[in-house]
């Protein structure tokens, strides 16, 4: 069964990380110029909570408020369900779709040790069906 461990050895585990009090424009900036769709927030070196593009759209642009003058402390997300190495692929798919959430930070021995996000579940997923085809292959040709 494949497991997070896999999925960050696949990876790697480059964070991108802010302080709570970087401004959401540019926390934006930095997003964009890396292409991803979230930051991980920390706070002193604590994992604090994540910034992701769906926390922009609905908790600055609905609100009516400013990208540069809203930090990204006022607005992330840091309530989420805890995952670690040992986490299998399936469990993120539930947590994800229970919580209605696309990124789980992976913690390993209270330290953040990556995150996984949506993306890396769907392809973890299809890696996994297609290894599973290709021994399926080998066994019948065999």
């Amino acid at each position: 069964m494949r497991k997070v461990s896999d999925i960050l050895r696949r990876k790697g585990t480059h964070i991108a990380t802010v302080p709570p009090e970087t401004t959401v424009i540019d926390a934006l900036r930095m997003m964009a110029d890396q292409n991803i769709g979230s930051v991980v927030v920390m706070r002193n070196g604590v994992f604090a909570g994540i910034m992701t593009e769906r926390d922009y759209s609905r908790k600055v642009i609905l609100k009516g408020r400013h990208s540069d003058d809203t930090t990204v402390g006022d607005i992330m997300t840091s309530d989420f369900p805890p995952v670690d190495m040992n986490t299998t692929i399936d469990t993120c798919m539930q947590l994800m779709s229970s919580f209605k959430i696309r990124y789980l930070p992976v913690v390993n021995d209270g330290q953040l040790a990556g995150i996984v996000s949506m993306n890396d579940v769907v392809a973890e997923t299809i890696l996994n069906q297609q290894e599973t085809i290709h021994q399926l292959q080998n066994y019948i040709q065999s």
